[in-house]
């Protein structure tokens, strides 16, 4: 099931390790590497999206995905075989060998309307008044480094604006009613081994929705 409404502030279900049949035995070894060690940095992580679908329809799943609190640049802090990949959407990719596990911080929702309306205004704003982004975490995670063009063209600043705006972090439950499909919004927590639900996406996979 799909929707089009962004939510409000829900109670997520939460199903404990004991009354569901996914196991760290079915996810990759190089995936539950990376939970494990954002879980143990204090960072909330959770294997997201369709992996733990296919793994609770007892499939095996193509890709596993990991959800996180982390921004880009303390992912790629804890990995040295991590890249940060994308302008406009900013990903951590953490390789072992041939192998990527994609890591991404959560985010939120962002109105179509409001973004144009903003990215008008940006490409409007007199040069004299733009200034460079100072901001050390910006720089880490939006900017490609040395980049100082934001100061000196509308076009760049309207698209820096927007590589901004893509990358708007949030918390779990944003994230999860950002996502196409309720199947694809089910959480699995390393922290607690349960299974989160904000989005109905169980009852969901249970109906074959």
């Amino acid at each position: 099931m799909s929707w089009t409404i962004i939510a409000a502030v829900v109670e997520p279900v939460v199903i404990p390790r004991s009354e569901h049949a996914l196991t760290r035995r079915d996810i990759d070894s190089d995936a539950l590497k990376v939970l494990y060690r954002l879980h143990e940095h204090d960072y909330v992580a959770y294997l997201v999206g369709g992996s733990v679908r296919d793994l609770l329809l007892d499939r095996h799943p193509k890709d596993f995905d990991i959800g996180t609190s982390a921004h880009p640049h303390q992912i790629k802090k804890l990995f040295r075989n991590c890249w940060i990949i994308g302008r406009r959407f900013r990903l951590a990719h953490v390789k072992f060998g041939t192998k990527t596990i994609e890591v991404a911080t959560f985010r939120r929702l962002i109105d179509a309307a409001e973004l144009a309306a903003e990215a008008e205004a940006a490409m409007a704003q007199p040069q004299e008044d733009a200034q460079p982004q100072d901001d050390a975490e910006m720089q880490d995670d939006m900017l490609p480094q040395g980049d100082v063009a934001f100061a000196r063209r509308p076009r760049r600043r309207a698209e820096d604006h927007l590589i901004h705006r893509d990358n708007a972090y949030g918390t779990p439950e944003e994230d999860a009613f950002r996502r196409d499909f309720t199947v694809n919004a089910l959480f699995y927590d390393i922290g607690t081994f349960s299974i989160i639900d904000y989005t109905g996406g169980l009852r969901d996979l249970e109906a074959r929705v």
